[in-house]
């Protein structure tokens, strides 16, 4: 029987402790959307520059450098045990840069999954580059894809266009990395902005859906679902990264905390609480995990 690392109050942030790969198939329940920011394999021991001064890029063991054989052997199984726990409507979203997103991208066609965009995230505070022998790393990317290729998936394109001053939302969304006030509790090395996910959940689940995060680090995705009423079950194996979305998760417990949050997000500023995305069905609201 799985035993939660965490659950909130209201039962619409949870956190187990453990292996994705190992975890996954010891439960089943099918979740609307799922976002994985995969390990990208950068670990190997060089140096960058993090608020302009000289760091490692070593982050863990979690993302030592392996080869592409080994790389492709882990993408295609998690990436398939979570095929497993879409919704037949569902998608997924997958985090990446050019060291890890060709083999993800490989594996959701070998699995039958269908690519919907391949977001380009253009971040405007990048770090420099300080070889000097190459142009400077200021994108990743992000593969939407859905289950199944046949079955329709949910795109709030409405919701995207007013968003977008009234234009269609392209694929290309400019954003800073994270500012300080996104690591009250810590900063985890690969940590994405609230306003990325917050943007990835809008555009492809309603109110009260149960989103999947099978590499939750510090719950950046959890924290960014209950901003906007969305449910969320993490898996993270590392006990500090546990601890750290544990400790995020309680901050939005207080009132003024969660409308600050939900403040410094420009989208979520710019919905109005009656918007139609925002329309949940009851029977929906029941469902719960089975654990």
């Amino acid at each position: 029987m799985i035993s939660p690392a965490f659950r909130s109050n209201d039962r619409a942030f949870t956190l187990l402790h453990g292996d994705c790969i190992e975890l996954l198939s010891q439960f089943n329940f099918h979740f609307d959307m799922i976002f994985a920011d995969p390990p990208y394999f950068l670990s190997n021991d060089g140096i960058s520059v993090q608020s302009g001064k000289i760091v490692s890029v070593n982050k863990g063991d979690w993302d030592r450098f392996c080869t592409p054989k080994e790389m492709q052997e882990f993408n295609y199984r998690w990436i398939g045990l979570c095929r497993e726990k879409l919704k037949e409507n569902g998608t997924i979203w997958i985090s990446g840069t050019y060291h890890n997103i060709f083999s993800v991208a490989n594996c959701l066609n070998e699995l039958g999954y269908k690519i919907l965009n391949v977001i380009t995230w253009a971040k405007t505070n990048p770090p420099p580059n300080i070889s000097c022998r190459y142009f400077t790393y200021s994108t990743e990317f992000i593969i939407w894809a859905r289950k199944s290729i046949k079955c329709p998936h949910r795109y709030n394109y409405e919701l995207m266009k007013r968003l977008n001053d009234g234009k269609q939302m392209t694929d290309v969304w400019r954003m800073p990395a994270i500012a300080p006030w996104e690591k009250s509790c810590g900063k985890h090395p690969t940590q994405k902005p609230l306003a990325l996910l917050v943007r990835v959940l809008l555009a492809s689940t309603c109110k009260n859906a149960w989103v999947l995060d099978p590499f939750a680090g510090s719950s950046t995705t959890g924290i960014a679902a209950n901003l906007i009423g969305r449910r969320y079950l993490g898996i993270e194996k590392e006990h500090s990264f546990i601890n750290m979305g544990i400790e995020r998760r309680k901050e939005i417990d207080y009132t003024q905390r969660y409308n600050e949050y939900r403040a410094r997000i420009k989208d979520i500023a710019c919905l109005e609480v009656d918007d139609a995305w925002s329309v949940v069905r009851e029977e929906q609201m029941n469902i719960d995990l089975p654990f």
